[in-house]
């Protein structure tokens, strides 16, 4: 298992954007972690799973919900220590 974590910016809060990282992952399976509001208005996402779906994962988030717009996905392992620890199994936001 990999873990990853992304910085999102963009117009990414108040669109549902953490709702919608949760979907996504839950459609591409075996993936756990968290999507999270940033105080500087971008999302950070953090994500453990096999490298092919962490992959899928990545791509998805370039796109965004419908109301989104997406300017970057940064990935960034040093955003891993603004996290909870992550429970298996589970994808959720806070």
């Amino acid at each position: 298992m990999k873990e990853r974590c992304w910085e999102i910016s963009g117009r990414v809060q108040g669109v549902g954007f953490r709702y919608w990282v949760i979907r996504q992952a839950s459609k591409i399976g075996g993936l756990s972690g968290y999507a999270m509001n940033h105080p500087n208005g971008n999302v950070l996402v953090k994500a453990i799973g096999d490298e092919k779906n962490l992959d899928e994962l990545f791509m998805v988030l370039h796109k965004g919900p419908l109301f989104s717009r997406v300017d970057s996905v940064k990935e960034d392992p040093s955003l891993n220590t603004l996290f909870p620890p992550v429970y298996e199994g589970i994808f959720q936001r806070i």
